[in-house]
């Protein structure tokens, strides 16, 4: 264990080994870039013991963002307010959108950097972020779900939807009503994946073309489509029959 008295050579051996072994370090020690780099670079909550000069290095908190997204909390005042720095932050690690203050989450430029490495992190943006279209297109070409997070208004806009529905059918989840009732965005969701099918419109998992694509999908989707007549609902079924007799004759 170390303490006050330790020398550079055992703190840097100690907090190679245990970031957070920096807590028992001399005040001198804290403010040594070399030691507090060493430590930053092995533990998430290591900027918190070094020097307040050092919570102001750029380089030294880059460093610990880099491993961890949550070190920006230990930052300065000083670099939390500096938008320049901010977006070099959830550049090297997006997952510090998180931590990055409010009014950081309403910059585009910021969340925009995010977005495109890791589209769920929509859902820190600021409102009026997730109601902006360029933001969403981005997020939802990186991560379709994260439609999700996007606003209501950009959840009812086709092109966000089916951007999002033609990768991962799925997302027809978080379209609005009215989009899942539009046969075009449907049909694009349930050829991509046949599951999609059940977050379709009762209207429209009673559609012959809607269900029947769904059906040549995944043939167990056939369970949500209650809605048909008796008669699609018979075809439905003999379409799945043929889908699995194509699948034995081709094993």
């Amino acid at each position: 264990m170390i303490d006050e008295n330790s020398t550079k050579a055992e703190v840097l051996e100690a907090v190679q080994q245990d970031g957070d072994a920096l807590a028992y370090a001399s005040a001198k020690l804290k403010n040594d870039r070399e030691v507090v780099l060493a430590a930053v670079r092995q533990s998430k909550y290591a900027l918190y013991y070094a020097s307040e000069d050092l919570k102001n290095d750029r380089e030294v908190v880059l460093e610990a963002v880099k491993q961890h997204g949550y070190a920006l909390v230990y930052a300065s005042d000083e670099l939390k307010g500096d938008r320049e720095f901010m977006l070099e932050a959830v550049t090297e690690n997006w997952l510090a959108l998180e931590y990055v203050g409010t009014e950081f989450k309403d910059y585009k430029e910021v969340v925009l950097a995010v977005v495109k490495q890791d589209g769920w992190e929509l859902r820190f943006a600021s409102l009026a972020l997730k109601g902006n279209k360029e933001v969403v297109l981005a997020a939802v070409r990186q991560d379709v779900l994260a439609l999700r997070y996007a606003s209501e208004a950009l959840r009812n806009d086709r092109e966000v939807v089916l951007e999002a529905v033609k990768q991962n059918g799925r997302a027809l989840e978080y379209a609005s009503e009215y989009l899942r009732d539009d046969k075009d965005v449907v049909l694009a969701a349930v050829r991509q994946d046949g599951w999609a099918f059940r977050y379709a419109s009762k209207r429209l998992r009673g559609d012959r073309e809607v269900a029947l694509a769904a059906v040549r999908q995944e043939g167990a989707v056939l369970y949500y489509a209650s809605y048909a007549s008796v008669e699609l609902q018979s075809e439905i079924v003999q379409c799945w029959a043929n889908a699995i007799e194509k699948e034995v004759k081709n094993d």
